[in-house]
């Protein structure tokens, strides 16, 4: 990558993303997979930037998980053949599913009950489906000892592929110990692992059984009858991870650049240009024992401004404090001043923008790379 420019010529807010950060993120799930003898399928709707997708499977074409079938169409054009759409497949999306289908593209989908099931099997397509199992009563699913399990893949079975079983253990976002999230990594392996031999003894193949949140994948210890691992933040990592102990702050590898606008003296605030529609209105920290507003604030190089954070938005606008309300010292921020925020949601940051400015541990931009967005 050849320098560009520096972060100072940019117009603010713009998203800067750590090439030398990600790639540390990426080594650590890459290695601690390997270790379980466990295939990754990448989950892209944290990135959604097939420069990223591109390091996150480690070489060309590798299996991904999308969330958008968008995702799958701009994944499959980049030569991902091997997509699982990862959200209960609504039947207006069908022929979207076929069609990519008919290209080429080895799409799976993922069904949790007789009415989906029900219009998979009737398009007689010989779709291929992976029944989401509930493994931790936090969304959708069926669960692993149900006779809906058997009830569906029978359904299934009348026009579409049973492929195998998928979960995501995403109460794992509610646990408060590395304990609890080792204990809940359990859980999610247990349940798949239960639904898919209940599959096996009713004669269906089930190859593919399938887990993924980014907290239980790193700190699973035993995948014993999983096949693949699905996660996606782990490539950015945020706030809640670090509330969660997944990470440190020094492993936040995007962060949204934004200018010092004004000072507002009596109420002890910095006026920032990063309001919501920089930041997303994602609070997910408000539940831990340190909440960090809508982001903690580092200076224009990323090193964290201790105890300073975004504690108001609006559309345009952030406010920045002292989290323990103490006095600020505004002639250390200026009007102009560049800060660069640490998102809650990665997820939910990243979509805000259309590009990442790409940086390797200073304020030079070394690329641009393209987001995409849209379902």
């Amino acid at each position: 990558m050849a320098t560009l420019r520096s972060l100072a010529a940019l117009e603010t807010p713009a998203l800067v993303l750590d090439d030398t950060r990600m790639e540390r993120n990426l080594a650590r799930m890459r290695t601690h997979l390997q270790r379980l003898s466990v295939r990754a399928r990448p989950h892209v709707k944290t990135c959604k930037s097939l420069p990223i997708v591109a390091r996150m499977v480690d070489g060309a074409g590798g299996p991904v998980t999308v969330s958008t079938l968008q995702e799958a169409e701009r994944c499959f054009a980049a030569g991902h053949r091997e997509v699982l759409y990862a959200v209960g497949l609504a039947p207006n999306k069908l022929d979207h599913v076929l069609d990519l289908r008919a290209r080429g593209c080895d799409l799976n989908v993922v069904v949790d009950g007789i009415d989906g099931a029900a219009a998979i099997a009737a398009r007689r397509a010989d779709i291929p489906v992976l029944l989401e199992i509930d493994s931790d009563d936090h969304r959708a699913g069926i669960r692993p000892q149900d006779d809906a399990l058997l009830a569906t893949a029978r359904r299934l079975a009348d026009g579409a592929v049973v492929r195998g079983v998928m979960t995501h253990a995403g109460a794992s976002y509610d646990c408060r110990s590395r304990a609890e999230i080792v204990a809940m990594a359990h859980r999610e392996r247990d349940a798949v692992v239960t639904a898919a031999a209940r599959l096996r003894t009713a004669g269906f193949a089930a190859p593919v059984v399938s887990v993924g949140s980014t907290p239980t994948a790193l700190f699973a210890d035993d995948l014993t009858g999983v096949t693949e691992v699905r996660a996606g933040v782990y490539v950015f990592m945020d706030l809640v991870m670090v509330g969660l102990g997944v990470c440190a702050f020094e492993d936040l590898a995007i962060s949204v650049l934004c200018s010092v606008i004004g000072h507002q003296r009596d109420k002890n605030w910095l006026i920032t240009d990063g309001g919501w529609m920089a930041l997303s209105r994602d609070r997910g920290t408000s539940a831990f024992a340190v909440d960090h507003g809508y982001g903690a604030v580092c200076d224009v190089r990323g090193g964290l401004v201790p105890d300073l954070v975004v504690h108001g938005t609006n559309q345009e606008h952030g406010l920045v404090a002292r989290r323990d309300g103490g006095a600020l010292d505004f002639a250390r921020f200026p009007v102009g001043t560049l800060l660069r925020v640490l998102p809650n949601h990665a997820c939910a940051t990243a979509a805000q923008h259309d590009r990442y400015h790409v940086v390797r541990g200073g304020n030079e931009v070394l690329a641009t790379w393209p987001r995409f967005s849209g379902w």
